[in-house]
């Protein structure tokens, strides 16, 4: 009798641990949850993306979700298995920022199987109907963007002097955002380049030879080595770098100190932009390094899919998308499959407005910027 009272007692303290305090249910979704959600991240590596999965992850939870986020770090394979153990653990919508937009497919089906909604999330799923919304920034306009830094920072439309030279660096190939950032940035460019404003000495201009893989920035150092080594002697002097990143943009500026520009005369570090507004850039720009960035605020970006996530959890209308810009490479019934997409605005970050819209918007602190 004593036995079987201990075990009894051991059997009831087993389920009150399990069931106390919100107990969860065996896909780890506490029991007062509105639902189990997956976010997958590309890589915990950069700062960027350890912001967006934070401030998708806390905003799902204060609105009462359980979430489920998972960083891939850059590891196909990875993605594609975090990908497949959340739709078996049952999760309710899935927030996906891909490492390689049309490695998916057959997640993404297995999803629409399970009648699970799918969000791209600031880089476009490709190559699948399967994908139910984008939410990103206007990429062209970041491209346009990108193009109007060089413009306002080579004064070309004013040029002291004829040619400018340029180099150009795009994002990576399998990141179909980089199509949208080089096609505004060329658009923006192309006019002055025509009119012999704009010279690009390595000849280096189409995005499939000028891609850098994974937004790898050392791949772009050596490429910015390899270009000054090859095009840049004499009186030939780097003025511009079309960067698509901020990491690429402070690396090819690396390079550059590193054969004399910023310490030789005659030879300024050239005006570089970026994207993305990380501390070490916005760092950069106030010493007068790097020119500027795009601040595309992931704050905003999070906000604005914690509140689609929970409309579609709802089954509230959503209103706002854009339904003509973005097909995916897919078709439905043999027309184009466009990607319903909510997009946010960015902004220029210079030195003359780190303070109002870095700064005074706590997007940085002073004391991250050392300030």
């Amino acid at each position: 009798m004593k036995r079987t009272v201990v075990f009894g007692f051991a059997l009831l303290m087993a389920a009150a641990v399990f069931l106390g305090c919100g107990g969860k249910d065996a896909g780890g979704q506490a029991e007062d949850s509105k639902g189990l959600i997956g976010v997958v991240m590309p890589t915990r590596s950069e700062e960027r993306w350890n912001k967006d999965g934070n401030a998708v992850k806390e905003g799902l939870e204060k609105l009462g979700y359980t979430v489920d986020l998972q960083f891939s770090d850059d590891d196909i394979p990875t993605q594609l298995n975090q990908i497949d153990n959340m739709i078996t653990n049952g999760v309710k919508a899935l927030v996906i920022a891909s490492i390689d937009g049309s490695s998916l497919g057959t997640q993404l089906e297995n999803a629409r199987a399970a009648g699970i909604p799918v969000i791209s999330y600031d880089r476009l799923l490709m190559q699948s109907p399967n994908v139910d919304y984008y939410v990103s920034f206007d990429n062209y306009k970041v491209g346009r963007q990108m193009g109007q830094i060089l413009v306002n920072g080579l004064n070309l439309d004013n040029p002291a002097k004829r040619p400018i030279n340029l180099e150009l660096f795009a994002g990576s190939p399998d990141d179909n955002n980089s199509v949208g950032f080089y096609q505004g940035a060329i658009d923006v460019l192309q006019p002055y380049m025509d009119s012999g404003v704009v010279a690009v000495p390595s000849g280096q201009i189409d995005r499939t030879v000028i891609g850098t893989l994974r937004w790898d920035a050392a791949e772009a150092q050596k490429r910015m080595e390899n270009l000054l080594s090859r095009y840049y002697s004499g009186n030939v002097v780097l003025d511009g770098i079309l960067s698509p990143y901020d990491p690429i943009s402070l690396s090819c500026l690396e390079a550059c100190k590193a054969v004399g520009y910023g310490s030789t005369p005659g030879k300024p570090l050239p005006v570089a932009g970026g994207q993305d507004c990380i501390v070490a850039s916005v760092k950069s720009i106030v010493q007068g390094e790097q020119y500027a960035t795009v601040l595309k605020d992931t704050r905003s970006l999070g906000a604005a899919t914690v509140e689609l996530v929970d409309k579609i959890m709802k089954g509230e209308t959503i209103s706002g998308l854009d339904t003509t810009s973005y097909p995916n490479g897919a078709s439905v019934n043999g027309s184009p499959y466009i990607v319903p997409s909510l997009l946010l605005d960015s902004v220029i970050v210079t030195q003359d407005n780190v303070q109002k819209d870095v700064i005074d918007t706590g997007y940085h602190s002073r004391e991250e910027l050392g300030l």
